[in-house]
């Protein structure tokens, strides 16, 4: 039985007394929903296998004592094949608990499943964009960006996991005076010069001149402006096609890729994706002028500030470009749009959701701005400008992308961190990746093992699943679906990652207490197939966890 079949049963079971009350002529105003009846882990195991407190929710509309109320539920309960017993606790709380084979079932379930295990339609009918990493192409991407590149892929991995369609996406911040600098960074290189002022120092823009020389071998000898314009659109491309090649390496992966260009580009009738957001948003009744320039009343949706979209002098503002962005997301289907913003831009947050509200979207439902904290290691503070980054690269071939993308993808995106290269190097428990990549290579090695003794999973006895471990180590499994749907709803993909390594330390346990193999001259039984069953499962969900982190799931370590 797993924790959806019995939140149904406990459904149909309130349901019932809803029914019969209201057929009694009673008024009950409420309507019942099976996401109503939520579930929980009891902390201390010896209360049951799952808890629900549903009784005194739904008591007061009823009319009835939540104890009371508890009581019938849990009489109900009792009469539900898979559950062993249900006991009321405390005001209305009711702990279930499930027999054996019940319980053990789960595991056939999980192996069967395979990597859909895990997976629902919480989110279904979700159609989402989800913004990040998006840096500049004028510089290789650094330890900052490799945060929202392991964090944003999980996002939409977990998204993914609960039903929603998600498109991954980077924003090319390629126009402005930002690029302008990049060129003639890349350009004075090229001449031997010092760098500009504004511009980008470091040895990358040196290795871009090397590179652009090449491809343009003439560029010196071109007039200023021209080798200026040839400079920076070569060194553009093979800057952006660094950072492509850097992320598919920490394996993320974008569906869209946009440049800012594009919003500024004139179309046949003369007009830009940011001219016509101007007008879009003058539709809307929220721009104005003033001072001969061009505003959007942003405060009328909890901005601190008015707006300039574009000055008295008929330039646009990043703004601009912003509002053609959102817009264009809007016209490509995204009902939903969710943007992963670095520790420096909390400024942003209340301008775009102003900027939804100033589009005719919901603020407060249809966009969602995610900041996420800095990050170092060992506290060491990393500047592009000062030409001292550590490179993603770089951290890649020291620490290893599992190590990467699972240290970074267990902690909340809201909270600073400080990377530990050491225990990242370790190949011991104290480090969390090994940790859980070793619980998985130990459930191949436990299959080559069976395999070489003739055990397989040609039978399966839940029922026989009685030890200690067992039990709590299906619990754990049970707990899955309802972590990923968590981590999708909430955006959290480090929820997952704690989740298996509670996960890898109860197999450590299990493993240590119940042979799976039999020992000496033992027979082959019908409990050591049913536990490779449970052996299988578990590895199943580690591996599965994993893939949602990004981490590879080794079989031999």
């Amino acid at each position: 039985m797993t924790p959806a079949d019995l939140s149904h049963a406990l459904y149909a079971l309130v349901l019932a007394i809803v029914e019969r009350r209201r057929a009694a002529g009673d008024e009950v105003a409420f309507e019942l929903t099976a996401n109503d009846v939520a579930l929980e882990r009891p902390k201390n195991r010896e209360h049951g296998d799952w808890a629900s407190n549903i009784a005194m929710r739904v008591a007061k509309p009823l009319g009835v004592n939540p104890r009371e109320l508890a009581t019938e539920l849990a009489t109900g309960l009792a009469g539900v094949d898979g559950v062993a017993s249900a006991e009321v606790a405390g005001p209305g709380f009711i702990n279930v608990r499930l027999d054996a084979a019940a319980a053990g079932a789960l595991a056939k379930t999980i192996v069967e499943a395979g990597a859909g295990y895990g997976t629902s339609d919480t989110l279904a009918g979700s159609v989402i964009n989800l913004e990040f990493v998006s840096a500049n192409p004028t510089g290789p991407l650094h330890i900052g960006h490799t945060r929202w590149a392991a964090l944003g892929d999980s996002i939409g991995r977990v998204l993914r996991a609960a039903g929603a369609e998600v498109a991954n996406e980077y924003y090319i911040n390629d126009a402005g005076n930002q690029m302008e600098n990049f060129g003639a960074s890349v350009l004075a290189a090229a001449k031997g010069e010092p760098t500009p002022e504004g511009g980008y120092p470091g040895a990358y823009i040196g290795e871009l001149a090397r590179q652009v020389l090449e491809r343009e071998p003439k560029l010196l000898e071109l007039d200023h402006a021209v080798a200026l314009h040839t400079a920076t659109e070569i060194a553009y491309e093979l800057q952006l096609a660094e950072i492509r090649a850097s992320l598919a390496r920490f394996n993320v992966h974008f569906d869209v890729w946009t440049s800012e260009r594009r919003l500024h580009r004139k179309g046949d009738d003369g007009l830009s994706d940011t001219d016509t957001a101007v007008e879009r948003l003058r539709a809307q009744g929220h721009v104005f002028e003033l001072d001969g320039a061009v505003w959007v009343r942003t405060t009328d949706f909890g901005d601190d500030k008015d707006r300039v979209i574009r000055r008295a002098n008929g330039v646009y503002t990043y703004f601009a470009a912003d509002a053609a962005y959102y817009l264009d997301k809007s016209d490509r289907g995204f009902a939903h749009k969710i943007y992963l913003l670095g520790a420096d831009h909390h400024g942003y947050v209340h301008r775009l959701k102003a900027l939804a509200g100033a589009a005719g979207d919901d603020p407060a439902r249809d966009i969602e701005v995610l900041i996420g904290q800095l990050v170092s290691i060992n506290g060491a503070k990393l500047s592009k400008r000062a030409g001292n980054i550590i490179e993603l690269d770089d951290l890649q071939a020291w620490l290893g992308t599992d190590a990467l993308r699972y240290t970074l993808g267990r902690y909340p995106a809201d909270s600073p961190l400080t990377i530990d290269p050491e225990i990242l190097q370790r190949r011991t428990n104290d480090n969390p990746v090994f940790y859980v990549q070793y619980a998985h290579a130990r459930t191949c090695a436990v299959d080559r093992n069976a395999a070489s003794v003739g055990l397989d999973r040609s039978s399966f006895a839940p029922e026989l699943l009685t030890h200690e471990t067992e039990s709590a180590l299906l619990g754990a499994l049970q707990e899955f679906p309802r972590i990923v749907a968590q981590a999708a709803e909430l955006r959290e993909p480090h929820r997952v990652a704690r989740y298996i390594e509670e996960l890898a330390g109860l197999y450590h346990r299990w493993y240590d207490n119940c042979r799976v193999l039999p020992l000496g001259e033992e027979p082959i039984g019908e409990l050591h197939r049913t536990r490779l069953w449970l052996n299988d499962a578990t590895g199943q969900v580690i591996r599965n966890g994993l893939e949602l982190l990004g981490v590879s799931a080794p079989e031999r370590m």
